[in-house]
């Protein structure tokens, strides 16, 4: 069977959520090889190796924590030479979509970012993607050279499937540009205790609605009863009530969970997009009217102020 290279996203041998999740895509289409970079790489073999990975190719040089992401990419072009995979998968992030795309130009192939699912095809792997603001779904495949796809998270759920993870070091002879941008220091960003924004499997979000920042204090009663992330719509950002890395939409960040609760969010179309490809939506706003009732699953009219309290103890007592 064709082999499908997986970029591991780790931090020091935590494998992150989006990582599992391509490799349980990757293994519709061919045997997932992982490629671990970095610090505490090595360590990410087990869990690799538990969600599929038949291999892992491993380097912990320096280089990948000391420059931006040229390092990577060289890291990649070599594992390509070495596997010659049917696809290369990497995490949707802003840094996967910048690896992807110099990767991409590197060994003169199509890449496509964003893809919400993977499936085998008689002329290579078929991803599909939601276009203009998830009005659109579209199925594609790279024609030219080895398919380079990002996948955003909470696209597939993560499925265990062990294999073999045997550990094969990776010598990767950096180009002039790798060192040609230093890191220079890193600020580790202060704890909410809550899950990352763009993984969370629930994202429970405020707008003008909320009022005020103090108000947000509901929003995030809600979302601590619920294990989830808060998000923030760019009314609410723009306002100052929120900070602008929990800002979701198209000049902010896209969200696709298992649930997205909308609370006093009118709908407008620059949040729609990011957050429309959500499997399951609620809404809660005191406009009938509001565009977001177009959108959602179960919609709410009341005002959530009435609402999010009472829901929120609900969720809690029902928790015991």
């Amino acid at each position: 069977m064709a082999e499908v290279l997986v970029y591991v996203d780790h931090v020091d041998g935590a494998v992150r959520k989006p990582t599992l999740e391509l490799l349980t895509l990757a293994r519709r289409i061919g045997e997932p090889v992982a490629l671990a970079l970095g610090s505490g790489a090595a360590g990410a073999v087990p869990v690799l190796a538990e969600h599929g990975a038949t291999r892992a190719l491993v380097d912990e040089a320096p280089e990948y924590a000391d420059y931006l992401v040229v390092p990577k990419v060289d890291a990649l072009q070599e594992a390509v030479a070495r596997v010659s995979p049917t696809a290369v998968l990497v995490p949707s992030s802003a840094e996967g979509k910048e690896i992807a795309a110099r990767l991409a130009l590197r060994i003169g192939s199509g890449v496509i970012t964003d893809a919400v699912d993977l499936e085998a095809g008689d002329e290579g792997p078929v991803a599909t993607q939601s276009a203009f603001a998830a009005s659109f779904t579209t199925k594609s495949r790279v024609s030219k050279g080895t398919p380079v796809i990002t996948v955003k998270p909470n696209s597939a759920a993560v499925e265990a499937a062990p294999a073999a993870g045997a550990v094969e070091l990776l010598e990767v002879s950096f180009s002039a540009q790798a060192t040609g941008t230093r890191v220079t220091g890193r600020t580790p960003r202060e704890s909410t205790g809550r899950p990352e924004l763009t993984e969370a499997a629930i994202v429970v979000s405020g707008g003008r609605g909320v009022g005020g920042a103090e108000d947000f204090r509901l929003i995030e009663a809600l979302a601590d009863s619920l294990g989830a992330a808060v998000g923030a719509s760019r009314a609410a950002v723009d306002a100052g009530w929120y900070p602008h890395t929990n800002q979701v939409g198209q000049t902010g960040k896209s969200v696709s969970p298992q649930l997205y609760i909308a609370n006093g969010i009118s709908g407008a179309i620059q949040h729609r997009a990011g957050m429309q490809t959500s499997k399951t939506i609620v809404a809660v706003n005191k406009d009938a009217e509001a565009p977001i009732f177009d959108l959602v699953d179960y919609g709410v009219v009341g005002d959530l102020f009435d609402v999010v309290p009472q829901l929120t103890e609900e969720i809690k007592a029902r928790k015991g």
